[in-house]
């Protein structure tokens, strides 16, 4: 919870214009690959769950019909770091992600399905900036284990149960990509109850075969967002401009909310604050009003919600995400 909090105050106070410490993309500095055969590279397995999701996941997992496939955000966000890609054998940034990440957001879709949660080498927050000069190939790095982690799911665990993709910010950097590999036109796409693909910029033509879905039951295709306070806009106005968005305390074509609608707020406390925020849609972005929550006055002069895209709607998720499988599996 204590890094989660300072990640929250570090991105409210810090622009993205951070200046950061770089320096050149040396393949000989690549961190060791990681085994998925391996349970120890795993944050999350159905046999393996961490004590901070005890109060928001099903009481028995092995009832669970459906799997829940989460890649988290990026978690490297020190401007003095100069490596390029996380190593998963490092054991502040496995607890970053468990006590983090998995903790207040994979955590929604605890009691849709058993969650799996691999630990990846994930890049470095400025690779989006310096992105020509190293950002791409830390990047590549990030996927090619997003997506063999995927392969080992596929192989060792999913029985040819229905699948929900979730991700937020650089984990949706990654599953565009893995949906696009496995699901779009494949015979797994079937299998796909959802995906939530939170925190990036996802635009009409991503995908050949899997479409946007604007109904509370509906399955097979995916939903997007990206949070900001009523009003404003990124630094670069026209950044989400034309992405698909969804409104998700609806999961319909609402374009208003009001507080009577809103499930719940996930603070860092641990609780849940129902009503806590109304909402309005507009070209690519979800604009929502100050959230009603202790320490609020943090987020006053803040613009950008992003880091709490998940947290803000995490009831919502919570009780879409079971009537999304329950729906599947019904059909």
């Amino acid at each position: 919870m204590k890094y989660f909090v300072i990640s929250w105050i570090f991105l409210i106070f810090f622009s993205c214009k951070t200046q950061f410490k770089t320096q050149e993309y040396n393949e000989g500095n690549i961190p060791k690959t990681p085994n998925y055969a391996q349970s120890s590279n795993w944050a999350v397995l159905p046999g393996k769950y961490p004590k901070v999701l005890n109060a928001y996941v099903a009481k028995d997992i092995d009832a669970l019909e459906a799997d829940v496939f989460y890649v988290y955000p990026t978690l490297i966000l020190d401007p003095l770091d100069p490596s390029w890609n996380a190593s998963v054998e490092d054991k502040n940034h496995r607890e970053k992600v468990v006590n983090s990440a998995v903790q207040f957001q994979a955590s929604a879709w605890g009691k849709a399905g058993r969650l799996y949660v691999p630990y990846y080498r994930q890049a470095h927050i400025r690779s989006y900036d310096y992105y020509s000069s190293g950002g791409e190939k830390a990047f590549s790095l990030a996927y090619s284990d997003v997506k063999a982690s995927f392969e080992y799911y596929l192989a060792n665990y999913n029985k040819g149960r229905p699948i929900i993709i979730a991700s937020h910010s650089q984990g949706t950097t990654h599953t565009k990509r893995l949906l696009q590999d496995f699901f779009d036109g494949t015979p797994l796409q079937k299998k796909l109850v959802a995906a939530y693909l939170v925190g990036i910029e996802v635009l009409p033509n991503t995908f050949k075969h899997l479409k946007p879905m604007n109904k509370p039951k509906q399955t097979g295709g995916y939903l997007c967002w990206n949070t900001f306070k009523k009003g404003h806009f990124p630094k670069k106005k026209d950044l989400y401009k034309g992405s698909l968005t969804t409104n998700p305390i609806s999961w319909n074509n609402d374009l208003e909310t009001d507080f009577e609608d809103h499930k719940g707020f996930l603070f860092t406390n641990g609780k849940i604050y129902e009503k806590s925020i109304r909402i309005s849609i507009t070209d690519g972005l979800v604009w929502s009003s100050l959230p009603r929550f202790p320490m609020r006055i943090f987020m006053i002069f803040k613009k950008n919600y992003h880091v709490a895209d998940v947290n803000l709607f995490w009831k919502d998720i919570s009780d879409n995400s079971q009537l999304r499988v329950a729906n599947w599996i019904e059909k």
